[in-house]
């Protein structure tokens, strides 16, 4: 075991143990360098034997699973040591309770709770599928379900997930949880509906109370507690069906039911099928007295907005891209498209295509309308933020969508950020390799900052946090690019030093549950010390090619 108060790779200092399992031991731990605490999990190479060298290789194999995903409802593996006897893990600490716990200390949970957790976890588990290959989790259990102190979820432990491969018959080596995991998972090949089973028994267990380990022949919900609503009934007895054809084929699926679970009662389907009915009767008459274009004109319209709310639901991207074409005057399923980079790592050309959307429906998304102007903003943030390239190369992208911003005729709460920001674009995509702007431009856009900065900071919305992160990570980047020029023009070294310092500093004041905000708030931090390399250095060099001038010119 590793001592408390030790100092694991030059970094992490032990605090406590805080788990332990079979080959591992959890530590909380606090990195030295970002006053930060982590979860450090320690896995030793015992050697001896070909079980322990086939656990060590599994944690490992989850280790590896889990850096290279990134969504908010999943605990991130920052760092993996390895010193050749013993293998330490740095993840997340997940501040909370498992939901187990909850279980035991306070019994059934009450429907809307569930349903906002079970929310969470579909839209986590169709981030798993969505990779590729798919990832079953395939352990989904209360035990496994982290209740953070803000009300949002984790999970843990992804020791017996699984990448799905189409051609392997037969992947469960580990079987999971008896009583969670489905039929198929103790013979044959698991895949997406496997997870749905299992949460479909773990939204049961939370409802009810009622551990499916115990051997409990299975009951529906509302035979446990009458009071839960039919919606939430069909639902789970749709997950928990032993042939995965007859359960929901995607995490989507089922989470728009649990987002309209009064849609699917069995009184709304009763209901439906009597509107249909006079609605196709309606419809024929209307036929026979030629006035069916209008019928059908609503038919369509009614469909259309069936199939818009329809891809709107869950979290695919496609779907979103779907919705856009269905009606690309309306603001929802851009703006779902963006927050659904935000939370996910994508490429440019993802990014792009969200922004080439925007543009090829820019004669119907009406700027007078303040939705679609925050939306023109939201673009432009999302360029600078998550785009990978040169600072010039975002503020070039991003300057059509700021611009829209900038211009808007609607009279909402950030466009004087969204002006702020465009000044910043024309600044960099109005300048060559060298530079063609003078002291004065230099003063009166740092003053536009200055003024962009305190509006920004009085923000209090839902998203002011990343509004605020994201603004000082510009900020940021553009005095760190513009250093050598600005001190061409005699630009005072200390006041774009004292902006960096600041910005830093307001930065470092953020604390926010997304992971988003969390990210940028970290790349803040760890190119600080460079920014501040970089403008001194630059600083440096022009002013000793100044003094060189000026020496070869007194020497003339």
């Amino acid at each position: 075991m590793t001592e408390i108060g030790a100092v694991i790779d030059g970094k992490y200092e032990i605090l406590k143990e805080i788990g332990r399992g079979g080959m591992s031991v959890v530590y909380l731990a606090m990195d030295k360098r970002l006053n930060k605490q982590w979860a450090v999990k320690e896995i030793r190479k015992k050697g001896n034997g070909k079980n322990d060298e086939i656990v060590v290789n599994s944690l490992l194999a989850e280790a590896n699973l889990m850096k290279r995903l990134d969504h908010p409802a999943l605990p991130r593996i920052v760092d993996i040591i390895d010193n050749g006897i013993t293998i330490y893990v740095v993840m997340d600490y997940i501040e909370g309770e498992s939901l187990d716990k909850i279980l035991k200390e306070y019994g059934a949970q009450p429907e809307e709770l569930v349903t906002g957790w079970a929310m969470q976890l579909c839209d986590a588990l169709s981030y798993l599928h969505s990779q590729n290959p798919p990832i079953i989790y395939r352990d989904m259990k209360p035990a496994n379900v982290m209740l953070k102190p803000e009300g949002n979820i984790k999970i843990i432990d992804f020791g017996i997930a699984r990448e799905y491969k189409e051609q392997n018959l037969a992947d469960t080596t580990v079987l999971g949880t008896k009583g969670y995991a489905p039929p198929e998972q103790y013979s044959g090949q698991t895949d997406p509906r496997s997870d749905i089973f299992a949460l479909g028994m773990t939204m049961h267990h939370l409802l009810t109370g009622v551990d499916p380990r115990s051997g409990e022949a299975y009951a529906s919900v509302r035979q446990w507690n009458p009071e839960l609503s039919e919606g939430i009934e069909i639902i789970i007895d749709r997950c928990v069906e032993p042939a995965p054809e007859n359960r929901y084929q995607s995490c989507t699926d089922l989470l728009y039911d649990l987002e309209h679970p009064e849609l699917i009662t069995r009184g709304f389907k009763k209901k439906q099928k009597r509107k249909l009915a006079a609605f196709l009767a309606a419809a024929g008459l209307a036929v026979v007295m030629g006035v069916s274009g209008a019928v059908l004109s609503a038919a369509a319209t009614r469909v259309n907005n069936q199939d818009y709310d329809a891809n709107l639901a869950g979290s695919d991207p496609e779907r979103y891209f779907a919705a856009v074409e269905i009606y690309p005057e309306r603001t929802e399923a851009y703006e779902s498209l963006i927050e659904y980079y935000k939370n996910h790592d994508v490429s440019n050309e993802q990014i792009t295509r969200v922004g080439n959307a925007m543009e090829n429906h820019a004669d119907v998304l009406d700027t007078s309308d303040p939705a679609a102007a925050d939306l023109y903003y939201d673009m432009g943030k999302l360029y600078f933020s998550d785009y990978d390239g040169t600072f010039k190369s975002r503020a070039v992208s991003a300057q059509n969508f700021f611009e829209a911003a900038a211009g808007a005729q609607a009279d909402f709460d950030k466009k004087e950020i969204a002006q702020c920001y465009d000044s910043i674009c024309r600044f960099m995509t109005n300048q060559s390799t060298t530079s063609e702007h003078s002291l004065k431009d230099y003063e009166a856009l740092f003053e536009e900052v200055r003024t962009a900065m305190s509006t920004i900071d009085s923000a209090s919305d839902n998203e002011a946090n990343y509004d605020k992160i994201s603004f000082y990570y510009v900020a940021m980047l553009l005095v760190n690019d513009q250093a050598e020029y600005m001190a061409g023009v005699n630009f005072d070294r200390e006041t774009a030093l004292g902006l960096m310092e600041e910005l830093y500093q307001k930065s470092n004041s953020i604390t926010s549950t997304l992971s988003y905000v969390n990210q940028l708030r970290d790349e803040i931090q760890t190119s600080y010390d460079d920014f501040v390399s970089n403008i001194n250095s630059k600083y440096n060099e022009v002013e000793k090619r100044q003094e060189q001038a000026r020496l070869a010119e007194r020497s003339t």
